[in-house]
């Protein structure tokens, strides 16, 4: 038998010196020879058959510890049950990346809305479908707060959302409500904020859904956060008094997205009002 310098095993097997060093310092896979007289560890090639099955089972998603108890048990009924457990891993790692990448891309849609909107004053009639939301009570009208109270109720939301194990992802997408009754009024008050969900997210005490259809909207960009948002929303109530139009429920303060690394602390928000009416 040639005996493998542990040079020669790690570059037949396109892997470091070092790395069967620590499998040996682990209980993996040790040397088949140590020359007690230097030191030397010498392998044989045909151990590159366990080598091989440990790089297969951490490509599946496994780690050294749980590789190791296997080959210390030696048992095919625990590399099946191993299996089992990393095919639920995989199975919830896919629905973590299905749920990123709509977020990555409803923030994409929301970055272009706010390029194409941005350069718009006019207010427009848009048709939305059905939409879902988890809404939180933050006992305090926002438009009696400054940014700084805002601020420590978004922190209650998003710690709701996670109470909820909701992912935290929704969280670039949030608004705010002022209910008919007081829009009708004329009555600034709201104290209820919310982020979009997923429509497969499930049902909750906090979970509504916003009704699909016409709604009169103007886009702007936040001065100060919500300081300019009343005269926008007085242009929009103009309109629809103008046009004769019917309110048909709740109003909608939606921040499309923030770009706050564009100034120093306070969020720079770009907002779309929404007021849903009967066409």
């Amino acid at each position: 038998m040639r005996r493998l310098t542990i040079g020669e095993m790690a570059k037949l097997n396109n892997i470091s010196s070092q790395t069967l060093r620590y499998y040996d310092q682990i209980g993996l896979i040790h040397p088949e020879w140590i020359d007690d007289a230097t030191g030397y560890r010498y392998y044989d090639i045909n151990q590159s058959a366990k080598l091989d099955l440990i790089y297969h089972m951490k490509s599946l998603g496994m780690s050294l510890d749980s590789i190791r108890q296997l080959f210390e048990k030696k048992d095919i009924r625990l590399i099946e049950e191993n299996i089992e457990k990393q095919l639920l891993w995989i199975s919830e790692k896919k629905r973590e990346i299905a749920l990123i990448e709509k977020a990555t891309l409803k923030f994409k849609h929301n970055i272009m809305e706010y390029r194409e909107e941005s350069r718009k004053k006019e207010i427009e009639i848009r048709a939305f479908s059905e939409r879902k939301i988890f809404c939180f009570d933050g006992k305090v009208n926002i438009y009696e707060s400054d940014m700084r109270t805002y601020e420590f109720i978004l922190r209650k939301l998003k710690k709701q959302v996670m109470l909820e194990k909701l992912p935290v992802v929704y969280f670039c997408n949030v608004g705010s409500i002022i209910r008919k009754e007081n829009i009708l009024k004329n009555n600034f008050y709201s104290t209820e904020i919310f982020v979009f969900l997923d429509d497969a997210s499930s049902e909750n005490n906090h979970t509504e859904t916003i009704p699909a259809g016409s709604y009169a909207c103007i886009s702007f960009k936040g001065e100060e956060g919500f300081s300019n948002e009343q005269e926008y929303a007085q242009k929009l109530f103009d309109f629809i008094s103008e046009n004769d139009l019917e309110i048909d429920g709740d109003y909608i303060c939606e921040v499309i997205t923030e770009l706050p690394f564009f100034c120093n602390s306070i969020r720079n928000m770009f907002i779309r009002l929404q007021i849903p009416i009967k066409v």
